[in-house]
């Protein structure tokens, strides 16, 4: 169950890395240092989503955190990670199809449980 929570838990940091990437190369073209993939505020953006998603307590039962109970996002990070995701989101159907649909599968499923 241990391995079940790891690899949900890895499988939403990297669709969150790409959807923040996606954000940054799209919005700040040129910002990005080099040896990173982000300009620093997105970077900064993506490290606190990391260490929010590695302290989430429940992980073994949420699917993404627009469902969990708990907000633990600052207001600050909430508001720019939803700009984040309203942005890249529709996007990402064209640049990353399979985690895409890998979403959209996941929350039908919650959905359903529902």
């Amino acid at each position: 169950m241990k391995d079940y929570v790891e690899d949900k838990r890895l499988r939403e940091q990297c669709v969150l890395e790409e959807m923040i990437r996606l954000y940054c190369r799209k919005q700040h073209p040129g910002e990005t240092m080099p040896g990173r993939a982000c300009c620093p505020d997105c970077q900064d953006l993506l490290e606190y989503a990391k260490s929010r998603s590695q302290k989430c307590p429940f992980m073994e039962e949420k699917t993404f955190c627009s469902n969990c109970k708990v907000h633990c996002y600052k207001p600050e990070m909430r508001q720019r990670i939803r700009q984040v995701m309203a942005f890249s989101g529709p996007r990402m159907l064209l640049y990353h199809p399979g985690m895409a649909i890998w979403h959209l599968v996941c929350r039908l499923q919650n959905k359903r449980k529902r």
